[in-house]
């Protein structure tokens, strides 16, 4: 049997065969410690544990729930909008609850490209977006992110580039790989961008608390529901990578047709789920404070680990990881990644699986504690 042609240059997700490795090593008794993906090891606020399981106890919640959502999580995300980010926006039409924003990124891509339309994508940035065009039957068109312009696109160059066959634009900030933070310079240029060329913008927002004291929105920006959806999701700012709630939002007729195509392919979310995160969403700062705290502490140790690989990076960086230029003798992030997990047991991500432009970093999780952080430094001290 012939797999579809869509499937042809996509290949298994880096991480996928990656935890297949890492597991036959730690059946080798290897015992590898995982600083490679950015699922929080720490867990929910009680009171939301606490909702999800008094109100998954109920009879009457257990059916199928509606294709939008429920209307209690819609207005919970709503306020969470406009109280951290200052963007209004109604609940009745103006937001999509997803099961987790991985699939947004796909149901955009299906709603708006045909075959051949183009898309700008990051270089380095989250494959996702690569995968989910090429799947949709579109073209990618990277554009570089470079460490000389902060990461910032170049709409220089873009503007230099064919841009009639493009229809949507993937940006992420604060980006990943990189943590870069935005502005609002930049978002103001991104909108000016997309009104100039009649380009749908895709903000990906998921880590804009993660040590950062001032989260943004590109819906914030003069303009931006002409021109822009955003995702976002609970996954890293809520510690419920696993519950798989994220949210669409925009301009209703963006939500009216993103939901064309999605309700084609799922259902609701389980309702106390949605109630839980609810709850989650109305949790004050002192919750962001306390999250931060404990990824504050173990940055310190991400430093210190990745100066004794004498690699290069920024303190001002944001979001669930650290980005560091490895040092010269090395060919690339996949060379100091093998020689880091073969000869220390410890594993870090190569940049180059977020494009070409990381060819020449490397990236380390915030999601692992201050012990197994010294243990990893230890075991890479003495295999020097």
């Amino acid at each position: 049997m012939e797999v579809a042609k869509r499937l042809e240059g996509i290949g298994e997700y880096y991480f996928s065969q990656k935890l297949r490795e890492i597991d036959e090593l730690n059946k080798q008794g290897k015992q590898v410690i995982n600083l490679g993906i950015g699922s929080p090891d720490l867990p929910p606020h009680p009171d939301v544990i606490k909702t999800l399981q008094e109100e998954s106890a109920k009879p009457d919640v257990h059916a199928y729930q509606s294709y939008k959502g429920s209307l209690v999580v819609r207005k919970a995300m709503s306020e969470w909008y406009k109280k951290w980010y200052g963007v209004e926006l109604n609940p009745d039409t103006e937001i999509l609850p997803l099961i987790g924003s991985k699939e947004g990124i796909m149901h955009i891509c299906m709603t708006y490209l045909n075959k051949g339309d183009e898309v700008l994508v990051p270089n380095p940035g989250y494959p996702t977006y690569r995968s989910a065009v090429m799947l949709a039957g579109g073209k990618c068109v990277e554009y570089k992110l470079k460490e000389k312009n902060n990461y910032e696109p170049d709409f220089d160059k873009l503007d230099e580039k064919k841009l009639r066959k493009v229809k949507l634009l993937f940006v992420n900030y604060p980006q990943m790989p990189t943590g870069q933070l935005p502005s609002k310079e930049l978002f103001e240029k991104l909108i000016s961008f997309a009104q100039q060329h009649n380009i749908l913008i895709i903000h990906d927002n998921p880590y804009s608390f993660i040590l950062n004291e001032n989260p943004m929105s590109l819906l914030s920006a003069e303009g931006a529901k002409d021109c822009v959806i955003e995702l976002n999701s609970l996954s890293k700012s809520h510690n419920m990578a696993g519950w798989r709630i994220g949210m669409l939002c925009g301009a209703k007729e963006r939500i009216e047709e993103v939901l064309r195509f999605k309700s084609n392919m799922d259902s609701g979310m389980f309702l106390p789920v949605q109630l839980a995160a609810a709850k989650a969403l109305s949790l004050g700062k002192e919750w962001q404070d306390e999250v931060n705290a404990v990824y504050r502490e173990r940055r310190e140790k991400i430093f210190e680990l990745l100066k004794l690989l004498k690699c290069k990076f920024s303190r001002e960086q944001a979001g669930l990881f650290v980005w560091a230029r490895i040092p010269a003798k090395y060919k690339d992030g996949y060379a100091l990644s093998d020689e880091v997990l073969y000869h220390s047991n410890v594993f870090i991500t190569p940049g180059g699986i977020f494009g070409s432009a990381g060819n020449k970093y490397v990236r380390v999780s915030l999601c692992a504690t201050v012990g197994k952080f010294e243990e990893a430094i230890t075991r890479i001290k003495n295999a020097e």
